[in-house]
């Protein structure tokens, strides 16, 4: 089938069906059961299918060739599972390749590439010259488990070599998106607020080197550390370091006064000596913060470098317009998270930079994620926030599944169960620490999924709606508007919410 120019199983794919089985008499020679398995997964990613094949094992005559067995199921390009070769073990777990394949993520996927119809058509409808045969499928409906590995992280893979391919791709995307910027709009300064926290560390990592690659002196990269209320030392400390360590051009504004006189202007009780943490004393101060940024780009010719990602835009962790949703150039739109903590520790690893600026992104890496905008409690703890809007692992295990596959949430949450449920089975990518590997149980994933679609379908749609340019980074999806992800700003959740309620125990 698939040594061939147009292989059978493409007119197969086209008619319909979303498995097409090779049985192959295939033998073996040095070489050849990776060649197959190249195949293999390129007739899976072309056709939207998977691919089942099965080459000839032992039993057959070998008078002038030798056969191995090899058995593989591919998905969509991605190896699922795979048998044992030259083997005579009786186990038959070493004999066969036995997965689960997700229908219904290959009919998404049809239907999402138009060019899948478009060559059907042309290939003149190849569905009404098949055969079909029908049969009684037998569906065993017992909990047998699930035969398929599905990943924690899903921007983020296991394997190192892979991991380390994708954070070079991530990393350069980024730097180069954001050097063509600065050359189409001959930018003098790159303006940016630096909190010393992950996501400001990652954006002035990826300007140091655009700057670098644009020859650019870095101190035209103009770095701003705003305290405010609840900004903790530290990671003022780390803002302070990391500027100095990169060689940017680094000032200190406090906020403070200015947010003082705003909530006494607007009649704010804060202002009158009550402990009032409101989401406006917490919006003022991010307002501030923007606010202070666009006219300094004014006033230094200047542009402003956004910080926000993507797990934040999916979950409208952003003060709209005024604040931190809001920028000239929003670089790390299209990363999540999760993958931002791998990159820094990429270009730890792989020396993006000299042995000082290291030690401050490890430091960086350590701190908890916090807003910091209300001070800390009676007990000294910090305002969290994993805490409020849950863990992020989980949020962009969610947002992939949503924006790539568009899944309904019970599936979500199947799926989430699976990756999660034990923190000692299955792979961790490597460089995640041991007191991150952690599990979570059903309850607990239904918890956060059900604020997550609050959260994204129906309460933060208009702030991505009005997103500034930045580019695209991962195959898992984006959020522009002008990209992959189209909505209605007035949405609502209810249909997930419900899909729930009616699906999950």
């Amino acid at each position: 089938d698939y040594w061939a120019p147009t292989p059978p199983s493409t007119a197969g794919a086209l008619a319909g069906a979303l498995i097409c089985c090779n049985l192959s008499a295939s033998n073996i020679v040095v070489g050849k059961a990776r060649e197959r398995a190249m195949l293999a997964a390129a007739q899976s990613a072309r056709a939207i299918c998977a691919y089942v094949y099965s080459a000839t094992g032992i039993g057959e005559s070998t008078t002038d060739v030798a056969w191995d067995g090899q058995g593989l199921v591919h998905e969509l390009g991605e190896l699922l599972a795979e048998s044992d070769r030259f083997t005579r073990s009786p186990d038959p777990a070493a004999r066969l390749a036995i997965a689960d394949v997700d229908g219904e993520r290959l009919l998404q996927e049809r239907t999402r590439v138009g060019t899948f119809n478009d060559a059907a058509a042309l290939a003149g409808h190849p569905e009404t010259r098949f055969r079909r045969i029908g049969f009684t499928h037998g569906e065993d409906v017992r909990d047998t488990g699930l035969r398929r590995a599905v990943r924690r992280f899903p921007f983020v893979p296991n394997d190192p070599a892979k991991r380390d391919a994708d954070c070079y791709e991530a990393f350069n995307i980024q730097v180069e998106g954001l050097a063509k910027r600065l050359e189409a709009t001959a930018a003098k300064t790159l303006v940016i607020g630096v909190s010393g926290g992950l996501d400001s560390t990652h954006a002035l990592i990826v300007a140091a080197k655009a700057a670098d690659r644009l020859g650019w002196d870095r101190g035209r990269i103009l770095g701003f550390t705003m305290p405010g209320f609840a900004t903790g030392e530290a990671t003022k400390a780390s803002a302070w370091a990391l500027m100095r360590a990169l060689g940017v051009t680094g000032e200190e504004i406090d906020i403070r006064p200015a947010a003082r006189r705003l909530l006494a202007d607007i009649g704010h009780s804060f202002a009158d000596g009550e402990p009032t943490y409101d989401v406006t004393f917490e919006n003022v101060q991010a307002g501030l913060r923007t606010d202070y940024l666009f006219r300094l780009a004014n006033q230094r010719g200047g542009l402003v470098l956004g910080t926000g990602d993507l797990s934040e835009l999916a979950l409208g962790w952003c003060t709209y317009g005024v604040g931190d949703q809001m920028s000239h150039y929003a670089v790390n739109a299209g990363v999540p998270k999760t993958l931002i903590q791998f990159l820094i520790r990429w270009c730890i690893r792989t020396d993006q930079y000299d042995a000082a600026t290291d030690q401050v992104l490890e430091t960086i890496l350590r701190q908890e994620i916090s807003p910091e905008l209300v001070p800390a409690d009676a007990a000294g703890a910090l305002q969290s926030t994993e805490a409020m809007i849950g863990p992020y692992a989980l949020n962009d295990f969610f947002a992939h599944y949503v924006i790539r596959h568009g899944l309904a949430p019970s599936k979500i949450a199947f799926l989430a169960y699976h990756a999660w449920r034990d923190a000692e089975a299955g792979r961790w990518p490597a460089d995640v620490p041991a007191d991150a590997r952690v599990a979570y149980d059903l309850p607990t994933i239904r918890h956060w999924l059900e604020r997550f679609c609050t959260r994204f379908f129906q309460t933060s749609q208009f702030k991505r709606s009005a997103l500034p340019n930045g580019p695209k980074v991962s195959a898992g999806g984006a959020l522009s508007p002008r990209g992959d992800w189209r909505a209605p700003s007035d949405g609502t959740a209810r249909v997930w919410l419900d899909e729930i309620a009616a699906n999950l125990p």
